[in-house]
């Protein structure tokens, strides 16, 4: 992989002149160049390697009330003028039928990014693939049958501009490193068990892949599922204590309150998509309602330095800011663009993300996690006399409202007299969002984050995000 191209902030800006003189009320151009590697790894075998590069330009513009959107990859003064006026008659022409407005916010003059202790586009491919073939090897080696399973290594360098006619003019460098471990399956004595997926990711250089110990880590999964398989027990359903770990809280804080606080599925811009949201301002959930215990604050912060969903400044221009959903068990604030903030008269908390130059800003997560507490993990456990450690999870469902929800474990453990037993196989909880949270009545100190890709939009978004936080104990909880 080569240096990036720098982007032609010249023919960004002209687009902007363009669409400003053809009267828009306003005008944003969002530029961007992609670079990206795939490495997937099939049973021990190298199965693809590829590299991508793409980079191309939008314009969005505001005019008469409405909203039009256009792109193209042709960096051409002719193309910017052409696109400009695909966007300022799409905009004439959806303001007919609905008047858009956006949030007002600052003019912003930024330049920032991420930074590569050891540079992703220097690390030449076979060392990357040797890479790979050693975690393959560390999960084959564990004594278990591992009859299928399959690596695939991500990265991507993401060199980004932003300019509108407010004044703001931005830029952006962010490398990222995923890792996917999909449908490890191991089969021992007529059974079968698999970690049918699990993703690792961050921003930064080739040296987070080093750091996250892969081998090491899969190799400890691929263990739990062979005692599992040898040693897993039915577990007799009713009501008892349950600990979630940090990815089934993680899973649990990204679908149950971040999904359902952002505010344009609450405005029902999604129902045909992904859904809408329990959440609406005639019913019993609003801001200022009670969802949980008051340990509960769940918080999106797209800050977090090295994280998936680590950004500055979101894909409108506006200032990325730690935000808070659920705080002390009542809904506080929800996720905004600028436009879902001018329609609930509020301001935009930088939430606006688009996943390439084709694709129009929507309303995303970051970073979605709980906020630790002050017990440790031996405190969470010492007072339950009967329950189930739930570390993680096999599947997991939530309707189209995100209110009720089903999470099957995957690795999980009887508690007797407060301490660890036999492995549980597949537990279930049905439960509800607020019914789930309100449960809570202790939260560990100790915060371990997950990367996924959250899907959204029409055509589909992939974005990267973080999702966990500390451990938890609910008490009560019907398990199955």
């Amino acid at each position: 992989m080569g240096p990036v191209v720098r982007l032609d902030g010249d023919i960004a800006e002209y687009c902007l002149e363009c669409a400003m003189a053809m009267g828009a009320d306003y005008a944003e151009v969002r530029a961007l160049d992609r670079r990206e590697e795939e490495i997937i790894l099939r049973n021990g075998e190298l199965d693809a390697y590829a590299i991508a590069f793409d980079s191309g330009f939008s314009v969005r513009v505001l005019a008469d009330g409405g909203l039009g959107f256009a792109s193209s990859n042709r960096w051409t003064r002719e193309e910017a003028r052409s696109i400009a006026e695909e966007a300022h008659r799409l905009a004439r022409a959806s303001g007919r039928m609905e008047h858009i407005e956006f949030s007002e916010e600052g003019a912003v003059e930024a330049e920032w990014g991420v930074k590569q202790r050891r540079r992703i586009e220097d690390v030449h491919p076979e060392e990357k693939i040797s890479a790979l073939l050693e975690v393959d090897e560390e999960i084959v080696s564990q004594g278990a049958n591992v009859i299928s399973r399959a690596l695939i290594c991500e990265t991507e360098l993401l060199e980004g501009y932003f300019v509108n006619s407010e004044g703001s003019r931005i830029r952006s460098f962010v490398p990222r490193v995923g890792f996917v471990a999909s449908g490890i399956t191991i089969f021992e004595s007529g059974r079968m068990e698999q970690i049918p997926f699990k993703e690792y990711g961050q921003s930064g250089g080739w040296e987070v892949l080093e750091g996250w110990g892969l081998g090491a880590d899969l190799a400890r999964e691929v263990r739990a599922m062979k005692r599992l398989i040898e040693e897993g027990k039915e577990i007799r359903p009713g009501r008892m204590d349950l600990v979630c770990g940090p990815e089934v809280v993680g899973i649990a804080c990204h679908e149950s309150c971040g999904h359902p606080m952002e505010a344009d599925r609450i405005l029902g811009r999604e129902m045909s998509q992904a859904g809408r949201s329990f959440i609406h301002s005639e019913g019993p959930f609003w801001i200022g309602a009670r969802i949980g215990s008051e340990l509960v604050t769940i918080v999106d912060d797209p800050t977090i330095e090295g994280s998936y969903g680590y950004y500055l400044y979101d894909d409108e221009g506006v200032k990325a800011r730690r935000r808070y959903l659920y705080k002390n068990g009542v809904i506080n604030e929800f996720l905004h663009n600028r436009e879902t903030a001018a329609r609930m008269g509020t301001r935009s908390n930088g939430s606006a993300r688009s996943m390439n130059y084709d694709r129009e800003p929507i309303v995303r997560m970051a970073n979605t996690y709980l906020l630790p507490g002050d017990m440790t993990e031996e405190e969470i456990f010492e007072d339950i006399e009967r329950g189930v450690y739930m570390r993680s999870f096999a599947e997991w469902n939530i309707d189209d409202v995100r209110f009720n929800q089903r999470y099957v474990g995957r690795e999980a453990y009887l508690i007797e007299g407060g301490e660890l037993g036999a492995p549980v196989a597949r537990p279930i909880i049905e439960t509800t969002t607020r019914a789930f949270w309100m449960a809570v009545d202790a939260v560990s100190r100790e915060v371990e984050f997950q990367a996924a890709t959250c899907g959204k939009g029409d055509p589909m978004q992939g974005a990267p995000v973080f999702h966990g936080g500390p451990m938890i104990r609910l008490r009560g909880v019907r398990i199955r």
